[in-house]
């Protein structure tokens, strides 16, 4: 008997341990939302370039005539890019433009703008000198 219970407390003890606060259920959150997030653009991304591709099949294969109801070139372009690049990109494309976005808005609000003083504009402001 003693044996098997040996044997249990070793199994129980390589387990990991379950963290039931706050901060472990947002990062697990955080993970699960940038999973399913990132599946869903790369389907979506799937669907613009099938659609991209279809449109672009019916605008060769149209009528001179039914010219005025197809889409336009650039709107297919777009589709078969941007489909392509979600479809393959998912999330992490989304992310980088992201955190492209935040170093420049962080570039900004960090003093990296060149601010004019007053001084330099007042030679603007009272017009040209005689």
């Amino acid at each position: 008997m003693t044996k098997i219970y040996e044997a249990a407390v070793l199994a129980q003890a390589s387990l990991p341990s379950a963290a039931w606060d706050l901060t472990s259920f947002l990062q697990n959150a955080k993970s699960q939302v940038q999973l399913w997030g990132g599946l869903l653009l790369m389907l979506l991304g799937t669907v613009g370039l099938v659609w991209g591709g279809v449109l672009l099949i019916k605008k060769l294969m149209a009528n001179p005539q039914s010219a005025g109801q197809q889409q336009g070139w650039l709107t297919i372009a777009f589709l078969i890019l941007v489909g392509g690049a979600l479809g393959t990109g998912g999330w992490s494309l989304i992310s980088t433009v992201g955190s492209g976005g935040q170093e420049t808005i962080t570039d900004l609000g960090g003093g990296t703008v060149i601010v004019q003083t007053v001084d330099q504009f007042s030679g603007l402001l009272s017009g040209p000198s005689k």
